[in-house]
């Protein structure tokens, strides 16, 4: 029996890429460079399953464009934005995504801003790579103290409760 064919437009992570040969035939972007509509339609041809990620635009015309064997866009990432989703579905085409991938490290991220930003950790940072650093003063990146703040979450969505 034929492997179903999986057409990814952007480099993966290279486990995942061995998952799927292994799963499918499939058809990776080895230049991980962004690809044109018309790449990834002719990537497409024959293909089952479209994996694209945020920074391909996959709108009507494109989707119109599509081999008639794509059954599903999988897309690499928690958005869908750039997925006209109606087209998708006018064509018979479902649209997934991976909601919850990225949920805790945008968390984590929002912690380290926390701390980086009141401290200027980015500024001093940038400061001694431009080899612009004059010295320790009683003012220089002094910064705001985090500790005692109070802090607010608003949203407690997904990413509020991580």
């Amino acid at each position: 029996m034929n492997k179903p064919i999986v057409a990814v437009t952007r480099r993966l992570p290279a486990s995942t890429e061995a998952r799927m040969t292994e799963l499918f035939e499939a058809r990776l972007n080895r230049t991980d460079v962004e690809l044109t509509k018309e790449q990834i339609i002719a990537l497409c041809d024959d293909a089952q399953i479209l994996v694209p990620t945020v920074t391909d635009k996959i709108d009507a015309k494109l989707i119109s464009n599509l081999s008639p064997s794509v059954r599903m866009i999988a897309n690499f990432g928690a958005g869908v934005d750039h997925i006209d989703i109606d087209a998708a579905r006018s064509s018979g085409i479902v649209v997934t995504n991976t909601p919850d991938v990225l949920t805790e490290d945008t968390a984590d991220l929002a912690f380290a801003l926390l701390l980086t930003v009141p401290r200027r950790m980015s500024e001093g940072a940038r400061i001694l790579r431009d080899g612009k650093w004059k010295g320790w003063t009683p003012t220089f990146l002094m910064g705001y103290r985090v500790t005692g703040k109070r802090l607010g979450i608003i949203g407690m969505g997904r990413i509020g409760q991580a």
